[in-house]
């Protein structure tokens, strides 16, 4: 019974956390969530069949494109590295939509091809972190599809990355991904690979695709290759207002690229090497749009 009681209440608790006003606090919402689950699995009470469905959505399920639910995931099925891997998305995702908010004291930097934009700023905790922006000629949902859905086809038109492998998907809006970038001639950093966290949401009618890294224990480096790691990458896809084929396209990232084989790398050399990165990232990403939208 006092189980029971206490189920209850964390229900209800729940049902709070549901409202707006206190979406944004994942680390409470995600307590809540794994209480129920503790319970349920431990079948010291009987929940209505509905209970899963509102976990589902305090899980932030809602926040992309409605699933397909033939490929949803049982709530109770979520282990405690899955939580993780959610609440490392989720803690992401606030950071970016906190700096979102500050850039209009960032300095800008450069400018890249067809109207793209460069700007940065050095934040607590991240580093010098750039913020590249672009109007591309495409919906925001084709996008998301590349960008997400079908990531790991990345590499087919992305020539600076010769591997991206989703190794784990935790629901549908959470993906532990490994990405290999390949070998180039006179590159100044050499090849790197990451193990990241990439997760999706959505506020009003923005779709915010953010990643961080994250450790996973069996995946050794790969010969030849530096672990570097993502501190934020954000990327965020905004249709224009009145003109829902093209989408404003926004990408903030952070990279720790560790030290090189030679030693660490200066920081003029990174502050060179990551809007290049992204430039190039655009450059490709419009090449393969074009060619889709004229097979």
């Amino acid at each position: 019974p006092g189980s029971c009681a206490m189920l209850r209440a964390t229900v209800k608790l729940c049902c709070g956390i549901a409202h707006d006003h206190l979406r944004c606090t994942p680390g409470l919402r995600i307590t809540a969530v794994a209480a129920i689950q503790k319970d349920v699995v431990k079948g010291s009470c009987r929940l209505p069949s509905k209970i899963p469905h509102y976990v589902q959505r305090l899980m932030g399920k809602e926040t992309a494109a409605r699933p397909d639910p033939a490929r949803d995931v049982s709530p109770n099925q979520f282990s405690s590295a899955d939580l993780s891997y959610i609440t490392q998305g989720e803690t992401a995702l606030q950071r970016a939509l906190s700096i979102l908010q500050q850039h209009t004291s960032w300095r800008a930097e450069t400018m890249l091809d067809a109207g793209a934009t460069v700007s940065s700023a050095a934040l607590p905790g991240l580093g010098k972190v750039f913020w590249a922006e672009v109007v591309l000629a495409m919906p925001a949902a084709q996008l998301h599809r590349e960008l997400f859905e079908r990531i790991e086809q990345m590499p087919q038109w992305n020539p600076t990355l010769s591997q991206v492998k989703v190794l784990q998907r935790v629901g549908t809006d959470t993906l532990v991904t490994h990405e290999i970038t390949a070998p180039s001639p006179g590159n100044l950093v050499g090849q790197r690979d990451f193990i990241s966290v990439r997760h999706r949401g959505r506020r009003e009618t923005a779709i915010y695709l953010v990643g961080t890294a994250t450790h996973l224990e069996p995946l050794p480096s790969q010969e030849g290759c530096i672990r570097a790691e993502s501190r934020l990458s954000c990327m965020v896809l905004q249709p224009l207002a009145g003109d829902p084929g093209r989408t404003r396209f926004t990408w903030l990232l952070s990279m720790d690229l560790k030290a090189s084989a030679t030693g660490w790398i200066p920081a003029s050399v990174i502050n060179r090497v990551l809007p290049q990165s992204q430039a190039d990232f655009i450059k490709h990403l419009r090449r393969h749009l074009s060619a889709a939208a004229c097979p």
